[in-house]
């Protein structure tokens, strides 16, 4: 039946396999290593490693043949793999074209995309940057919001953001550094009122902790099918700096699991693995230096390819060094006699060139070198004409040209030659030639733009993505002097969306400087890579933009506020401001700089300075409604509730599917002491957002106030459902029908050693920890523990609405349970005193 039958993937495999030629060793090797039992296996991976152009993919496509063959289930993945995430995405996807499906990890990567892009559509709804130059003004930031009182001291908002989830600092040291800004920023404010669950924050915040353990679940299920499973990991010199730890953890440590003995692992990259990383498990690693071919193998491939004059067999050893790929590019024009040899001088290209007698072809071959990466549409652009298709087809079957992730690709030893060549034979033909792939790929971006802007902006489209760092690489070697300034403007872009995409532009920025000889953009590349080596990349490489005049004015003021908010993601609020306080000197009129100042004000407690800047931001931007939920909270966090709900009014006037802000008024209703009105606003969120634990919980603790305690317990029942460890506890536990429940105090217990055990963030978060455990130890009731905490709650000047919302919790536990009275009014007098003092300053 049609389908049943090899792949023409599989076909080409077969073919290019029975020509393989030499490193007899090393097939003898692995073929001994898929021959014995796991238990006898001595090493947990092998490392292929060589030079450019010595045959390392070859030889690893090699042995996936042959491990297929011995019916090994195998995956493939080379530089187009950024990350452990998308590794593992990876072998799913080719463990599945073999009849082997990971379903658990499957469902949980699509949940980890779903939740990532629902985050970033909560933080990038904000602000757009109106400094963004070009398609990048697309790129959109953080405004922050500030977290409601009610949230706050219940810690329904946040999980990581307010210091609930026990190890909460191992949570922002699990996250990128390089993404602080994105990542803890968003954890503090936004994310754990958009996301579902306590598992939902870990898997946006910590992926590779939440999705490890599944995939080596699912991993070991298939590995009990079959006697091998094979993992090959290819240009692992560029990979590596992002995979090494996580492969070196995966096989030795048991942070993630176990991984089944019959999991074999095979690295392929130029250099020596990073000793740093390595050097205590190199004992396990099976180490395979390549060379290049001896004299003997390089006779026996010319032979497979019919060249045995000894003329031509001398010419093609001295110009290919016994390089494997020189070799067999310079053997297929097959040059039959002495008169096809000619002067042997010159380089092996020139030489291949030489030897083709098609001008086509050779004009082809030189001009789609140009591109990193190859498809027909971009082949009719590099050479023009009719003949594109064919010409393209002729190139795939060349040696020197592979197929990588659905696009082709030059081997880098070959395509350097060429680019070198081209370079010196006609500067003007190269920066024509190379403007015009810049435009083609410029306009591909906008042919993506002309639909509908993706919510959390065009940086998270990933053809998007590629095309505009292939467009910036052409610019920069057709104008390197004048492109620079521009790419580095877009280097702020690639660092505000992810560390690997900034990795892969530096890494351009590098080879574009080497390509085009330009060792200005060269080193800029370089100094990016090494920053990136930063213990806070993010901080480092912003620095390094901001120290080394690398951008123009309109480009320093986005700089400092990402620097900024790098500084407020790792707790430092003053340097934050500082940022700021600059960004603000050089623009300033920038509601987006306003805004982001405010989150850092609120960090330092400065909620007066916080609200002034949401004030400035809302005059400069007044139909933006991330801001005008932002200014609603902070008002209802100093206690001015009126104006809190007139924000929020108009926060879902603009936006009225907002579940934040939904919430949010809510919670300013239950702190008015108006429980209908906060009940409907919870109802009408939960019908937008029915899963979202910090919803669920709110509309529990209104019920709670309400009397109706049966409603109370369904709506904590479903939001611990939801989060297991949330602080539904807490008010499950304090519910009246539940006073005489045998595991009331373990409740209580349990929120006060995750309250005890949270590590402080900003001054709000130090706040509240004191707060909601003084609130625990009442409910205990353990007296002395609650009036310490208060004492240490009073002296840390909290706002208005942490107030309020403490003494709205404590009149209920008396009315809960009036045998605590005596102590409880004794510490609402305290409380009143405080919320006195402040309503007359």
């Amino acid at each position: 039946m049609a389908g049943q039958g090899p792949s023409r993937q599989e076909l080409i495999r077969r073919q290019r396999q029975s020509g393989f030629v030499g490193r007899q060793g090393e097939l003898t090797a692995f073929r001994d290593a898929l021959r014995q039992s796991p238990q006898e296996a001595a090493q947990l991976l092998f490392h292929i490693h060589g030079p450019a152009g010595v045959g390392k993919s070859t030889l690893v496509r090699q042995w996936e043949s042959m491990a297929r063959e011995a019916h090994a289930l195998t995956a493939y993945a080379d530089e187009s793999v950024a990350d452990p995430v998308e590794a593992m995405e990876t072998i799913c996807a080719q463990f599945a074209q073999q009849g082997t499906e990971l379903k658990r990890i499957e469902k949980l990567l699509a949940t980890y995309w779903r939740r990532r892009h629902e985050s970033d559509a909560a933080t990038t709804s904000g602000g757009v940057d109106p400094q963004a130059n070009g398609s990048a003004g697309t790129s959109q930031g953080v405004t922050g919001r500030a977290p409601s009182p009610f949230s706050v001291v219940a810690s329904q908002l946040g999980l990581a953001g307010l210091g609930l989830i026990p190890g909460a600092g191992a949570i922002a040291g699990a996250v990128d550094p390089h993404q602080i800004a994105s990542g803890v920023d968003r954890t503090r404010v936004t994310i754990s009122a958009r996301l579902r669950s306590h598992e939902d924050v870990q898997l946006a915040l910590s992926p590779l902790r939440a999705l490890t353990p599944v995939f080596l679940r699912d991993l070991a299920e298939a590995a009990r099918r079959h006697l091998w499973v094979v993992l090959f990991f290819d240009t692992y010199e560029l990979t590596g700096p992002l995979l090494d730890v996580w492969l070196r953890d995966v096989p030795v440590s048991d942070r993630y699991g176990e991984l089944p003995a019959n999991v074999l692992v095979v690295l392929a990259g130029q250099g020596q693995l990073d000793a740093r990383c390595w050097q205590d498990w190199l004992d396990f690693v099976n180490d395979l230096p390549l060379q290049v071919f001896t004299d003997t193998e390089t006779r026996q491939l010319l032979t497979t390819k019919g060249i045995t004059d000894e003329r031509v067999v001398d010419v093609i050893l001295q110009l290919s060094g016994r390089l494997p790929v020189l070799v067999s590019t310079l053997a297929e024009t097959r040059p039959a006699s002495t008169e096809d040899v000619g002067d042997p001088s010159g380089t092996a290209v020139e030489r291949f060139l030489k030897w083709e007698t098609d001008v086509q072809r050779r004009a082809a071959a030189l001009a789609c070198a140009l591109p990193r990466e190859l498809d027909e549409d971009i082949c009719r652009t590099a050479v023009g004409g009719e003949q594109a298709s064919e010409l393209f087809a002729w190139l795939r079957s060349m040696p020197f040209v592979t197929d990588h992730a659905g696009y082709c690709r030059y081997h880098d030893v070959v395509r350097t030659a060429m680019l070198r060549l081209q370079r010196r034979q006609s500067p003007a033909r190269w920066r024509e030639q190379h403007t015009r792939l810049a435009d083609a790929f410029a306009a591909r971006c906008t042919e993506l733009e002309s639909a509908s802007l993706p919510a959390s902006g065009w940086w998270r489209d990933e053809g998007w993505r590629g095309h505009r760092l292939q467009e910036f690489y052409h610019r920069l070697c057709a104008e390197p002097h004048t492109a620079l300034p521009r790419t580095l403007r877009e280097v702020l872009d690639a660092q505000r969306y992810a560390a690997t995409t900034l990795h892969r532009w530096a890494q351009m920025l590098v080879q574009a400087g080497e390509d085009t000889d330009a060792p200005t953009v060269r080193d800029w590349g370089r100094r990016l890579l090494a920053a990136l080596e930063d213990s806070h990349p993010g901080i480092a490489v912003l620095t390094l933009l901001l120290s080394r005049d690398g951008l123009d004015t309109r480009g320093r003021a986005p700089a400092h506020v990402l620097r900024g908010r790098s500084h407020h993601g790792a707790g430092q609020f003053d340097r934050a401001l500082a940022d700021y306080d600059r960004a603000l000197e050089l623009d300033p009129d920038n509601a987006w700089t306003m805004a982001n100042r405010s989150r850092a004000h609120h960090g330092l407690g400065q909620f007066g300075r916080a609200l002034a800047d949401l004030d400035r931001a809302m005059e400069l931007d007044p139909d933006n409604a991330e801001t005008v939920a932002n200014r609603g909270g902070t008002h209802e966090l100093m206690g001015q509730f009126d104006r809190a709900c007139a924000d929020y009014d108009r926060a879902l006037e603009l936006d009225p599917d907002d579940v934040w802000a939904m919430t949010n008024r809510g919670v300013t209703h239950w702190l008015m002491g108006q429980f209908d009105r906060a009940l409907a606003d919870l109802d009408r969120a939960m019908e937008l957002d029915p899963d979202n634990a910090w919803t669920v919980t709110s509309r529990g603790d209104t019920h709670r106030l309400m009397g109706q305690y049966d409603k109370a317990l369904a709506d904590y029942s479903h939001a611990l459902r939801l989060d297991p460890n949330g602080q539904a506890h807490y008010g499950k536990a304090i519910t009246p029908q539940t006073e005489q429940r045998p595991n009331r105090e373990q409740d209580l217990v349990h929120i006060v050693e995750r309250l005890a055990q949270q590590p402080t963030g900003t001054a709000l978060d130090a706040v509240s920890a004191k707060g909601n455990l003084f609130l625990a130890y009442c409910a205990m009731p353990w007296w002395q523990h609650a009036e310490r905490c208060l004492t240490e709650f009073l002296s840390s000047s909290p706002p208005r609405g942490l107030l309020t919302y403490l003494l709205i919790e404590t009149d209920y536990l008396v009315r809960a349970n009036p045998s605590v009275v005596e102590h409880m009014h004794a510490f609402r007098l305290l409380l009143t005193d405080v919320f006195d003092d402040l309503a007359n300053q």
